[in-house]
């Protein structure tokens, strides 16, 4: 698959704050550091909003790797506020549903990505699970167990709608 973004665009379009959720300052270490909503899957677009953020809480962000299957395109460097963002990737390595982010000064920090078109419900879920201290979920069992309880739901949902509707199953098995 190929794709182009459209750079002028990116450049000039206006950032909107990132959505992030986070583990409490001084809480047990866990396999996550919190949880990342991006707006796109437009690295250079979202990157300079993230680092932006994580900057002032954590240090400078000097390093970003990503594992590129949900990712069209994964630039190089993005620039941020005057300096320069280094991305790498990392295909069979890295949880393809987790970003690590780098810092000289501060260290490691790992992020679940929530994707970009996710409902607003299971993001402010997967955000909360991924900011748990001390939790111990990789990112994509986050991303399954969410889509686990998703797909239970709505199956409990169809049968609650088959029984309003006349669907009910008599006592010997036939039709109420």
């Amino acid at each position: 698959m190929t794709a182009t973004i459209d750079r002028i665009i990116s450049e000039r379009a206006p950032s909107l704050p990132a959505r992030l959720s986070f583990t409490p300052a001084g809480s047990p270490p866990g396999l996550l550091d919190g949880a990342w909503w991006p707006r796109s899957r437009d690295l250079f677009r979202e990157l300079p909003a993230l680092t932006k953020v994580l900057d002032a809480r954590w240090g400078r962000i000097t390093h970003v790797t990503v594992n590129p299957t949900h990712w069209p395109v994964v630039p190089r460097k993005v620039p941020v506020a005057g300096r320069t963002v280094h991305v790498g990737w990392f295909a069979e390595e890295q949880d393809p549903n987790k970003l690590i982010l780098l810092s000289y000064t501060a260290g490691r920090w790992d992020l679940l990505v929530i994707p970009p078109e996710s409902d607003p419900a299971a993001a402010a879920r997967l955000m909360s699970a991924a900011a748990t201290p001390g939790g111990l979920l990789t990112a994509s069992a986050l991303m399954a167990s969410e889509h686990t309880t998703h797909d239970a739901q709505e199956t409990l949902w169809r049968e609650e709608d088959w029984e309003t509707e006349g669907g009910a199953v008599s006592a010997n098995g036939g039709r109420a």
